[in-house]
């Protein structure tokens, strides 16, 4: 592998709403560049860079991959991400390791909800982009439409630097407005028919090239003409300040278009060399910042989990270099690490490198401390940058072996899956005794429990989690239990009244001793408070933890012989569920904070969805950029599956929040069909 200094590197994520043609685009880069020797299809399995066999049989990207080629002497670092929102986390890692970001467009679809989201990811970074066009050759391809719409919602610095010849059926070339020459797909002449609108596009280039330079505005707005080469200089300044985002356009599938487009990464996207990350020392927590001839740091954006290669490492190098057999220190967990091999990777081919500089991406094997959002720096001078933003998962489910004996094998597997993909959790449930299983939405775990299979041999299943419910009660009540039995020997005798009420929500457990004159010897008390929890424990109506009594022990009786521990253990234990029966037992379920970030539109749709989930509303605000945020509460029952309901309720614009509140009496009829299920339950198992 040939070695590249940081000003001949450009690090360029691809990203768009799923379907675009992502993957398709990078594989035309690929082919046209020479990286490979057939231009792969998406459709039949064989692109470079959709090579998980889930990304294989579902036609979709599904993680971000890594694939270098090298165009006019640069390497160029192509980052291929999923275009759905379950695997948004892919996104975010690679958006912090590039330093360019192609946004893709289907011509006839438009701006899409995850065009959006993308955009704005990468504003928030302040990163340079550059829209492209795709699928011009389709039905109902409109380039003029789509820049209109990207103009619209991102800005005036939106500028076409190319232009298509023909649409669909009749899409042949394009048309560059810096040079004013034409690719169909050769060099040759602007068509005569284009030629007027060519010069008025170009007049909206070089103005926006212009406002990018004191110098080159002053000569401009003195009536003096641009030469091509200043043209790009003040293209290049504006594209690297995130002022202009200049539009290309062409096919990835009939392959159009494409050496243009690697043209404009090279000649337009800034490298790696000026830019600045900023950070803090990571004991004294001062400010700080590494630029490329700065000593090492690097940030891990992705990491993969392999049961035959072991954990793979994606490093971006943001200053100094990183060679293989080195020893390098983990900032962030206060650790080195000793690494071996250094590669970068075209889909899943590895190529070994001798030395990874300034801004480049490498990968590197089985590292034993280190994880995604990771520092690595420097041990004498080390940095810390800031952790990758990943949203919080929201969707959840219970997961269970299909075959007895896995569950270790369940444990590893979840771990090294966890360690991939930092929004995929897992939460052992005490009360219910399920393993919890969070991620982005059902695709998500879907694909979660297929790795599962195919890396580790694990065979899972998916279920509707149990809700943890509750039980109480709403009265008062003295009641007896008494526990008497004979059966050669010692016999059994434990005898006791006991006054059940209920306490003040939260108030849990209460027992309380109130014997006098010794009716229930000392010894015994113990047991009966042990009794009464262990009943409790197990629950009278529906098999759930009892919550917020008062159990006093009133009187009782004892036999000097037949008397024990048990005998008043089992006693108190007979009163209590006798007791509870009459005390107006209740069930009780869990309610939840829900917040709610939608578009103003959305707002009534959300509320009202929200209601029929027997959410209360507290309050609803606007928050800016035609956002809002509806503030609920709701039973956890109507939300394990709410990240769905929101997605399309919202197209995929809404995100929400939610955390545990309190307990609320379940409405009567649902209580009814509750504790039948439960009889139901406990029935068959039985």
């Amino acid at each position: 592998m040939k070695e590249f200094k940081c000003e001949k590197i450009r690090n360029v994520s691809i990203v768009s709403h799923g379907g675009a043609g992502k993957t398709s685009l990078t594989e035309a880069l690929l082919f046209n560049s020479g990286a490979v020797n057939r231009l792969g299809k998406v459709d039949d399995g064989s692109s470079t860079t959709d090579f998980e066999p889930e990304e294989i049989k579902r036609k979709v990207t599904i993680s971000t991959a890594l694939a270098l080629c090298e165009w006019k002497g640069h390497k160029i670092n192509v980052l291929d991400t999923p275009g759905y929102a379950d695997f948004v986390a892919e996104v975010k890692g690679a958006l912090r390791a590039a330093d360019n970001v192609l946004v893709t467009l289907c011509a006839a679809a438009g701006i899409e909800v995850e065009t959006e989201k993308v955009w704005q990811y990468a504003e928030e970074l302040n990163l340079p982009r550059i829209a492209f066009i795709n699928k011009m050759d389709r039905e109902n391809a409109d380039f003029d439409s789509v820049v209109d719409s990207l103009r619209t919602k991102f800005g005036s610095g939106i500028v076409p630097l190319q232009l298509p010849i023909g649409s669909e059926q009749t899409f042949k070339g394009i048309v560059d407005l810096v040079s004013m020459k034409a690719y169909a797909p050769a060099l040759m002449e602007i068509p005569e028919d284009m030629l007027q609108k060519a010069q008025s596009a170009r007049q909206a280039l070089v103005e926006a090239a212009a406002e990018s330079d004191d110098d080159l505005l002053a000569k401009y707005l003195e009536g003096e003409e641009l030469s091509e080469e200043e043209i790009r200089l003040g293209l290049v300044k504006g594209i690297g300040q995130a002022a202009i985002f200049p539009v290309l356009c062409g096919s990835a599938y009939k392959n159009i278009g494409i050496v243009p487009a690697l043209d404009a990464i090279v000649d337009y996207l800034p490298s790696p060399e000026n830019r600045v990350v900023k950070g803090q020392h990571p004991l004294t927590k001062t400010a700080g910042e590494r630029k490329g001839t700065d000593p090492f740091s690097a940030l891990v954006f992705k990491t993969t989990a392999d049961p035959f290669v072991g954990r793979l490492s994606y490093i971006r190098i943001f200053s100094g270099q990183l060679k293989p057999d080195s020893v390098i220190y983990n900032a962030s967990k206060e650790k080195t690490e000793r690494i071996g091999n250094v590669y970068t990777l075209r889909g899943k081919q590895q190529e070994p490198m001798s030395v990874a500089y300034a801004g480049d991406i490498a990968v590197v094997a089985k590292m034993q401390e280190t994880g995604t959002g990771d520092t690595l720096s420097d041990k004498d001078k080390p940095i810390l940058f800031d952790p990758i933003s990943f949203p919080k998962p929201m969707f959840t489910m219970a997961l269970e072996a299909k075959n007895k004996g896995d569950e270790d094998k369940i444990g590893n597997a979840l771990h090294r899956l966890m360690d991939e993909d930092q929004t995929f959790k897992m939460l052992k449930n005490t009360e219910t005794h399920q393993a919890l299983v969070y991620g982005m939405g059902e695709l998500h775990l879907d694909i979660m429990v297929e790795r599962m299979k195919r890396k580790f041999g694990v065979d899972v299943k998916l279920s509707q989690p149990k809700i943890p419910y509750r039980e109480t009660i709403r009265g008062s009540v003295k009641v007896e239990g008494k526990h008497k039995k004979q059966s050669g020997g010692h016999g059994q005798y434990g005898h006791v009244w006991l006054q059940l009420d209920p306490l003040a929500p939260g108030g849990n457990f209460e027992f309380v001793d109130s014997i006098f004159g010794g009716s229930v010897p000392r010894q015994y008390i113990p047991a009966v408070e042990k009794g009464v929890r262990d009943a409790l424990g197990g629950g009278i109506l529906a098999g759930y933890p009892m919550v917020d009594v008062k159990v006093t022990l009133c009187d009782g009786s004892y036999h000097a012989v037949d008397s024990s521990e048990m005998a008043f253990k089992v006693a108190s234990a007979m009163a209590l569920k006798k007791g509870v029966m009459q005390a107006k037992p209740a069930l009780l379920e869990p309610i939840c904070n829900v917040e709610v970030v939608v578009p103003e539109s959305n707002m009534g749709d959300v509320i009202g969805d929200l209601n029929g989930k027997r959410g209360r509303i507290q309050g609803m605000e606007p928050i800016g950029k035609g956002l809002g945020v509806v503030r609920a509460q709701a039973p956890m029952a109507e939300l394990f599956t709410y990240a769905m309901n929101l997605r399309s309720i919202t197209q995929g614009r809404g995100s929400f929040d939610m955390s545990f509140s309190h307990y609320e009496e379940v409405p009567q009829r649902m209580a009814e069909q509750i504790i039948a299920g439960a009889k139901k339950d406990k029935t068959e198992e039985e």
